[in-house]
C-alpha cells in the first residue's frame, strides 16, 4: 500500500478520469441540487427558475454551473424496452429539451440515480434486481449520453448483495460498473459516488466505511461519505439546521488523505442563506466547506436566499480557496471542543488558516505562526471576510463571534519552508499526547485540548516530534518520546493512505489503545502492532 514521507503528507492517487478519457472535476464541482429544500416536490419548473436564479444573482458566473435534478423525476416502471420514464406531469418538455435549455444558459445538466433496484424513494434503480439478473448501468448511461447529461449523482439505496459476496464487495462491483458504464458512451460525465455514506459508523467510522473511501475515488470524482445535511420542512421553517452543519463538518474534517484534483470528499449540499441559519452560522458552512475543498453545491430556493447568505456564497476569495489548483483539503491541527484550527496548503505557497467557534459566546482568539507550522518568519494575513490584509510577525489574533468562523489567506515573506505542526487525531477523535500522568515519555490517548502536549512536528527525516523528542519504538511493543538520533531504529515514520502510520523499522502500525483513560488520569499507551487492512485504531488524521 502506497506510502509517503509525513513531511509531504498523503493525498489522493487522484483519478480523474474514473468515467472519462478526459479529466473531470479537477476543482471541486459547484452548482445546486433540489433535494435538501424541495425533496421530492420537484419539477420543470422549480428546476427552470432556480437555474435562472443562479445566472441572475451572479452565481453561476462564479462558478456555480450545474444544475442536478434529484430524486423522483421519472415514472415508477421502465418502458417496454427496459428505459426509465420522465414524468411528463413533472417534467413536460422532458429531459432532453432540460439539458439544451440548461446549456443555452451556460450551465451544465445534471440527473440522479441509484446503483441499488430501486431508488431511495423507491423509483427504478440502474443496478441488479433484488435477487439477481441483468442490471441497466450500461442502458441508463447511455440515455443519459443521449440528452447530454455532464454530471450524474449515484445514490446506493436497495442494492442487492449477492449470495456469497460481503455488502463492502456488492458496492464496489456495483460503482465499478457504473464507472465503466458511463466512460462506454464516450461523453464525459461527473461521477458523484454515495457508496461511503452507506457504511458510516458515527464521526471515526468502522472498517468497512474507511475500505470503501480508499477505492470509491477510483469510480468517480466525489463521493457523499456520510449522512444527508438536514432538509428544509415546510412545516418548521425556523427550526435550526446548525447542528447537521456541524455534524457532516465533523466526519468530513479528518478525512484529508483522500482529497485532490479529480478526488473530493463530499460533506453534502450547502444551505448557507436558506432557512435554518444564522448568518453567522451560513457564513462558517461556507469558509468550512471551502477550507474542506468541498464540492459548493446549493440546496435551496435560490431566488429567496438571505443577503448575508448570497454575499458569503458569492465571496470570491472563499470560491478562490475552495477551488485552489493544488486541490488539498484543510486538517484540523488544534481543537479542544470549543475552537478547531484549520490549516490547507495552496497553491504557489500561500496558506490558508481558519477558527470555528462552536460556543455560543464570541471568543478572543490568537493562532501562533509558530503553531501552524510557520516559524521565524511574516506573513501578509488577508482577513477573507473583510479583505482587509496586515503584516504578522508572531500570532494572528481575531474575536470569532458566535458560530462563527474566521478565516485568512496567509501569505509568507522570508519563511523557510512550511513545518506540518499540530495534533494527531486517532480513534475516537482523541489525540496522541506526551505529557500525562502513565509516565516519563509514555504516549497516550487522550481528550483532545489544543495543548502543546499535543503538538506534533512531522519532520522531512520522518521523524515525528514532540518539544524537540522524537515518537519512538520502545520495549514490548509500547511506543515512547525519546532523544532524536540521526539514523535512529524505530524513529522513521510514513503515512499511508489508509490513514496507518508505520514505523519503517518494524514495519509495523502505531494503534489506539482500545481502552478508556482510568479516573486518574493515567491511560493505555500507544503501541506498535501488525498493520491489519483498514483497523479503525490504526487510522490517523495528521497535521499538512
Amino acid at each position: 500500500m502506497l506510502a509517503v514521507s509525513l513531511a509531504a503528507a498523503p493525498s489522493a492517487v487522484a483519478e480523474p478520469n474514473a468515467t472519462s478519457d478526459v479529466p473531470l472535476a479537477l476543482t471541486p464541482p459547484m452548482g445546486w441540487n433540489n433535494w435538501a429544500h424541495y425533496m421530492c416536490d420537484i419539477d420543470e419548473q422549480k428546476v427552470v427558475s432556480n437555474a435562472d436564479a443562479l445566472v441572475s444573482t451572479g452565481l453561476a458566473a462564479k462558478g456555480y454551473d450545474t444544475v442536478t435534478v434529484d430524486d423522483c423525476w421519472m415514472e415508477k416502471q421502465r418502458d417496454a424496452r427496459g428505459d426509465l420514464v420522465v414524468d411528463r406531469a413533472k417534467f413536460p418538455h422532458g429531459m432532453a429539451w432540460l439539458g439544451e435549455y440548461l446549456h443555452a444558459k451556460g450551465l451544465k445538466f445534471g440527473i440522479y440515480e441509484d446503483a441499488g433496484y430501486l431508488t431511495c424513494e423507491k423509483y427504478p434503480g440502474s443496478g441488479t434486481p433484488d435477487g439477481g439478473g441483468r442490471d441497466h448501468f450500461a442502458q441508463d448511461a447511455r440515455l443519459f449520453a443521449s440528452w447530454k447529461v455532464d454530471y450524474v449523482k449515484m445514490d446506493g439505496c436497495n442494492l442487492w448483495v449477492p449470495p456469497g459476496r460481503t455488502k463492502e464487495q456488492a458496492y464496489r462491483a456495483a460503482y465499478e460498473a457504473v464507472a465503466e458504464a458511463l466512460r462506454a458512451t464516450g461523453r464525459p460525465m461527473v461521477l458523484s459516488a454515495s457508496a461511503p455514506a452507506y457504511f458510516q459508523q458515527g464521526e471515526w467510522g468502522g472498517s468497512d466505511w474507511h475500505r470503501v473511501l480508499g477505492w470509491v475515488g477510483r469510480t468517480g470524482q466525489l463521493w457523499r461519505e456520510g449522512k444527508d445535511i438536514k432538509v428544509y420542512k415546510a412545516s418548521a421553517p425556523t427550526a435550526s439546521r446548525w447542528s447537521s452543519v456541524l455534524g457532516n463538518y465533523g466526519y468530513n474534517r479528518w478525512l484529508t488523505r483522500y482529497a485532490g484534483p479529480g478526488n473530493w470528499n463530499d460533506p453534502d449540499f450547502l444551505i448557507a442563506g436558506a432557512p435554518g441559519l444564522t448568518e453567522a452560522e451560513s457564513r462558517s458552512q461556507v469558509a468550512l466547506w471551502a477550507m474542506m475543498a468541498a464540492p459548493f453545491i446549493l440546496s435551496s430556493d435560490v431566488s429567496r436566499l438571505s443577503p448575508a447568505g448570497l454575499a458569503a456564497l458569492g465571496n470570491t476569495d472563499l470560491i478562490a480557496l475552495d477551488q485552489d489548483p493544488m486541490g488539498r483539503q484543510a486538517a484540523v491541527v488544534s481543537s479542544d471542543g470549543t475552537h478547531d484550527v484549520l490549516v490547507r496548503p495552496l497553491d504557489g505557497g500561500d496558506r490558508a488558516v481558519a477558527v470555528l467557534n462552536r460556543s455560543a459566546t464570541a471568543r478572543d482568539v490568537a493562532v501562533p505562526l509558530a503553531d501552524i507550522g510557520l516559524r521565524s518568519c511574516r506573513v501578509t494575513a488577508r482577513d477573507l471576510w473583510t479583505g482587509a490584509s496586515s503584516e504578522v510577525a508572531d500570532t494572528l489574533t481575531a474575536k470569532v463571534g458566535p458560530h462563527e468562523t474566521a478565516v485568512w489567506r496567509l501569505s509568507p515573506q522570508g519563511c523557510a519552508e512550511p513545518v506540518p505542526t499540530g495534533q494527531l487525531t486517532g480513534d475516537g477523535m482523541r489525540c496522541a499526547d506526551g505529557q500525562n500522568t502513565t509516565g516519563v515519555g509514555a504516549v497516550v490517548l487522550s481528550p483532545c485540548t489544543g495543548g502543546s502536549d499535543q503538538r506534533w512536528v512531522l519532520g522531512d527525516d520522518g521523524t515525528v516530534r514532540l518539544d524537540g523528542a522524537c515518537l519512538s519504538a520502545g520495549a514490548g511493543g509500547a511506543v515512547e518520546l525519546a532523544a532524536c538520533a540521526e539514523g535512529q531504529d524505530g524513529q522513521r515514520w510514513a503515512a499511508r493512505r489508509d490513514g496507518a502510520l508505520v514505523e519503517e523499522t518494524a514495519g509495523a502500525c502505531l494503534e489506539a489503545p482500545a481502552t478508556p483513560p482510568a479516573a486518574d488520569g493515567s491511560a493505555a499507551r500507544l503501541r506498535l502492532a501488525p498493520c491489519v487492512d483498514h483497523q479503525v485504531n490504526q487510522a490517523w488524521a495528521l497535521p499538512v
